[in-house]
């Protein structure tokens, strides 16, 4: 029996990427890690610290176990594209679209297909299909990003919204498209709340639209994301039971036990628990969410305390880890609170694999995050992933 984890700290970044000049030139000079030690008022993280961050950060002595970093093989610095990259993909280059540019193309495709599609107002690039899911622009992310479907479950169920999710998905180059919903909203409630964020960007105000809690769902389509070759689609193929706890409850597709919790020491806690009672091969996938949210706040201490909470809980868990099982902690992004922004920043990411049978190794710049992923399926004897180059014969004893 063997186990491994894969634990993101979300937008735990350790210093721009040499491309950040493309990407956000005022970001050239972020480093998460190193503001957020700079800044602030008492940031305790030994654990981390001895797992190889000291030696990626500050040139310290080679920890006894496998470290190394990675680039974002992702445009940008997104968490839900870090996650594809991180489960073994290679997304494609996105554009930047908006429903006002698209959404007659949307209209037609969606009534060639057999579905009802009309406009609730007449100047507003905004789609009502079939009486029950509205189309427009996501406004919590980057402007033309994403494309969000907001849904009345009551009057279309969950698979229906995903079946059309995917036509808008085939006819539309954004980074993501998202199709979510809940039961308790009515669909005279959600077009209440669209409203025009930035000029011509017109959607759901998601956070107002009283789909979130229970029964909400959601489904989360990448652009050029196949995630068929994917670590957890892999294992799912292949009966590997696979717990998906905290974000990558929501950002990654696969099967098995799916926990989407945000507050970090139920994530750790549920993770300890999960870990101990499986009593058969199970690869634990988990994100610690909060730490990404304290950077979208721009709170240096919060930030900090969160780290301080994870690098406690790894101290008292490591040692409870079976002889043949594997952690890998890792970042999907940046996310520097003291940049003057709210925003991600494209930072390269420490990757720190400890366990029994790892031995004392430097593994370099990995070129893509999706070698995690890559380990992780050979680790367990499974098929390939799609992209990404395995470590696991240079970590393991």
């Amino acid at each position: 029996m063997a186990k491994a984890i894969l634990l993101v700290i979300d937008s735990f970044g350790i210093g721009a990427m040499n491309d950040c000049g493309e990407f956000n030139p005022s970001d050239c000079r972020a480093n998460t890690f190193k503001h957020i030690r700079e800044s602030a008022g008492f940031l305790n993280i030994p654990t981390l610290y001895n797992l190889g961050l000291g030696a990626l950060v500050d040139g310290m002595e080679a920890p006894a176990n496998a470290y190394g970093y990675s680039a974002l093989a992702h445009h940008g610095a997104d968490t839900y594209l870090g996650h594809q990259e991180i489960a073994g993909s290679c997304p494609k280059r996105s554009n930047k679209r908006l429903m006002k540019d698209i959404h007659r193309n949307l209209a037609k495709v969606l009534a060639e297909a057999g579905y009802q599609v009309e406009y609730p107002w007449e100047d507003r690039p905004v789609l009502l299909v079939n009486g029950a899911c509205v189309i427009g622009d996501n406004l919590e992310s980057s402007l033309g990003n994403i494309i969000n479907l907001t849904a009345d479950f009551n009057r279309m169920p969950f698979h229906e919204l995903k079946e059309v999710g995917q036509i808008v998905r085939q006819n539309v180059d954004t980074s993501r498209v998202i199709a979510f919903g809940g039961p308790y909203t009515t669909i005279e409630h959600i077009l209440s709340v669209v409203h025009e964020r930035n000029p011509g960007q017109w959607g759901v105000d998601a956070p107002k639209a009283k789909v979130y809690g229970k029964g909400y769902e959601v489904y989360h389509m990448g652009y050029g994301v196949n995630i068929d070759g994917q670590f957890p689609m892999i294992a799912a193929r292949n009966d590997l039971k696979v717990h998906r706890i905290g974000k990558t409850a929501d950002v990654l597709h696969g099967e098995g036990p799916a926990d989407p919790i945000v507050d970090t020491e139920i994530v750790l806690r549920v993770l300890e628990s999960s870990y101990l009672n499986e009593i058969e091969d199970t690869a634990f996938l988990v994100n610690v969410q909060e730490t990404d949210l304290a950077g979208h706040a721009e709170d240096v201490e919060w930030y900090a305390s969160l780290l301080n909470i994870t690098d406690k809980w790894l101290s008292e868990f490591l040692p409870k880890m079976a002889e043949e099982d594997l952690i890998v902690i890792m970042a999907d992004h940046g996310n520097d609170p003291t940049i003057g922004h709210s925003n991600h920043t494209r930072e390269y990411v420490p990757i720190l694999a400890a366990g029994k049978r790892v031995k004392a190794v430097n593994i370099g710049k990995r070129n893509s995050m999706a070698d995690v992923g890559a380990t992780f399926s050979e680790f367990f004897g499974l098929p390939a992933t799609e992209e990404g180059t395995s470590f696991l014969g240079e970590i393991l004893r």
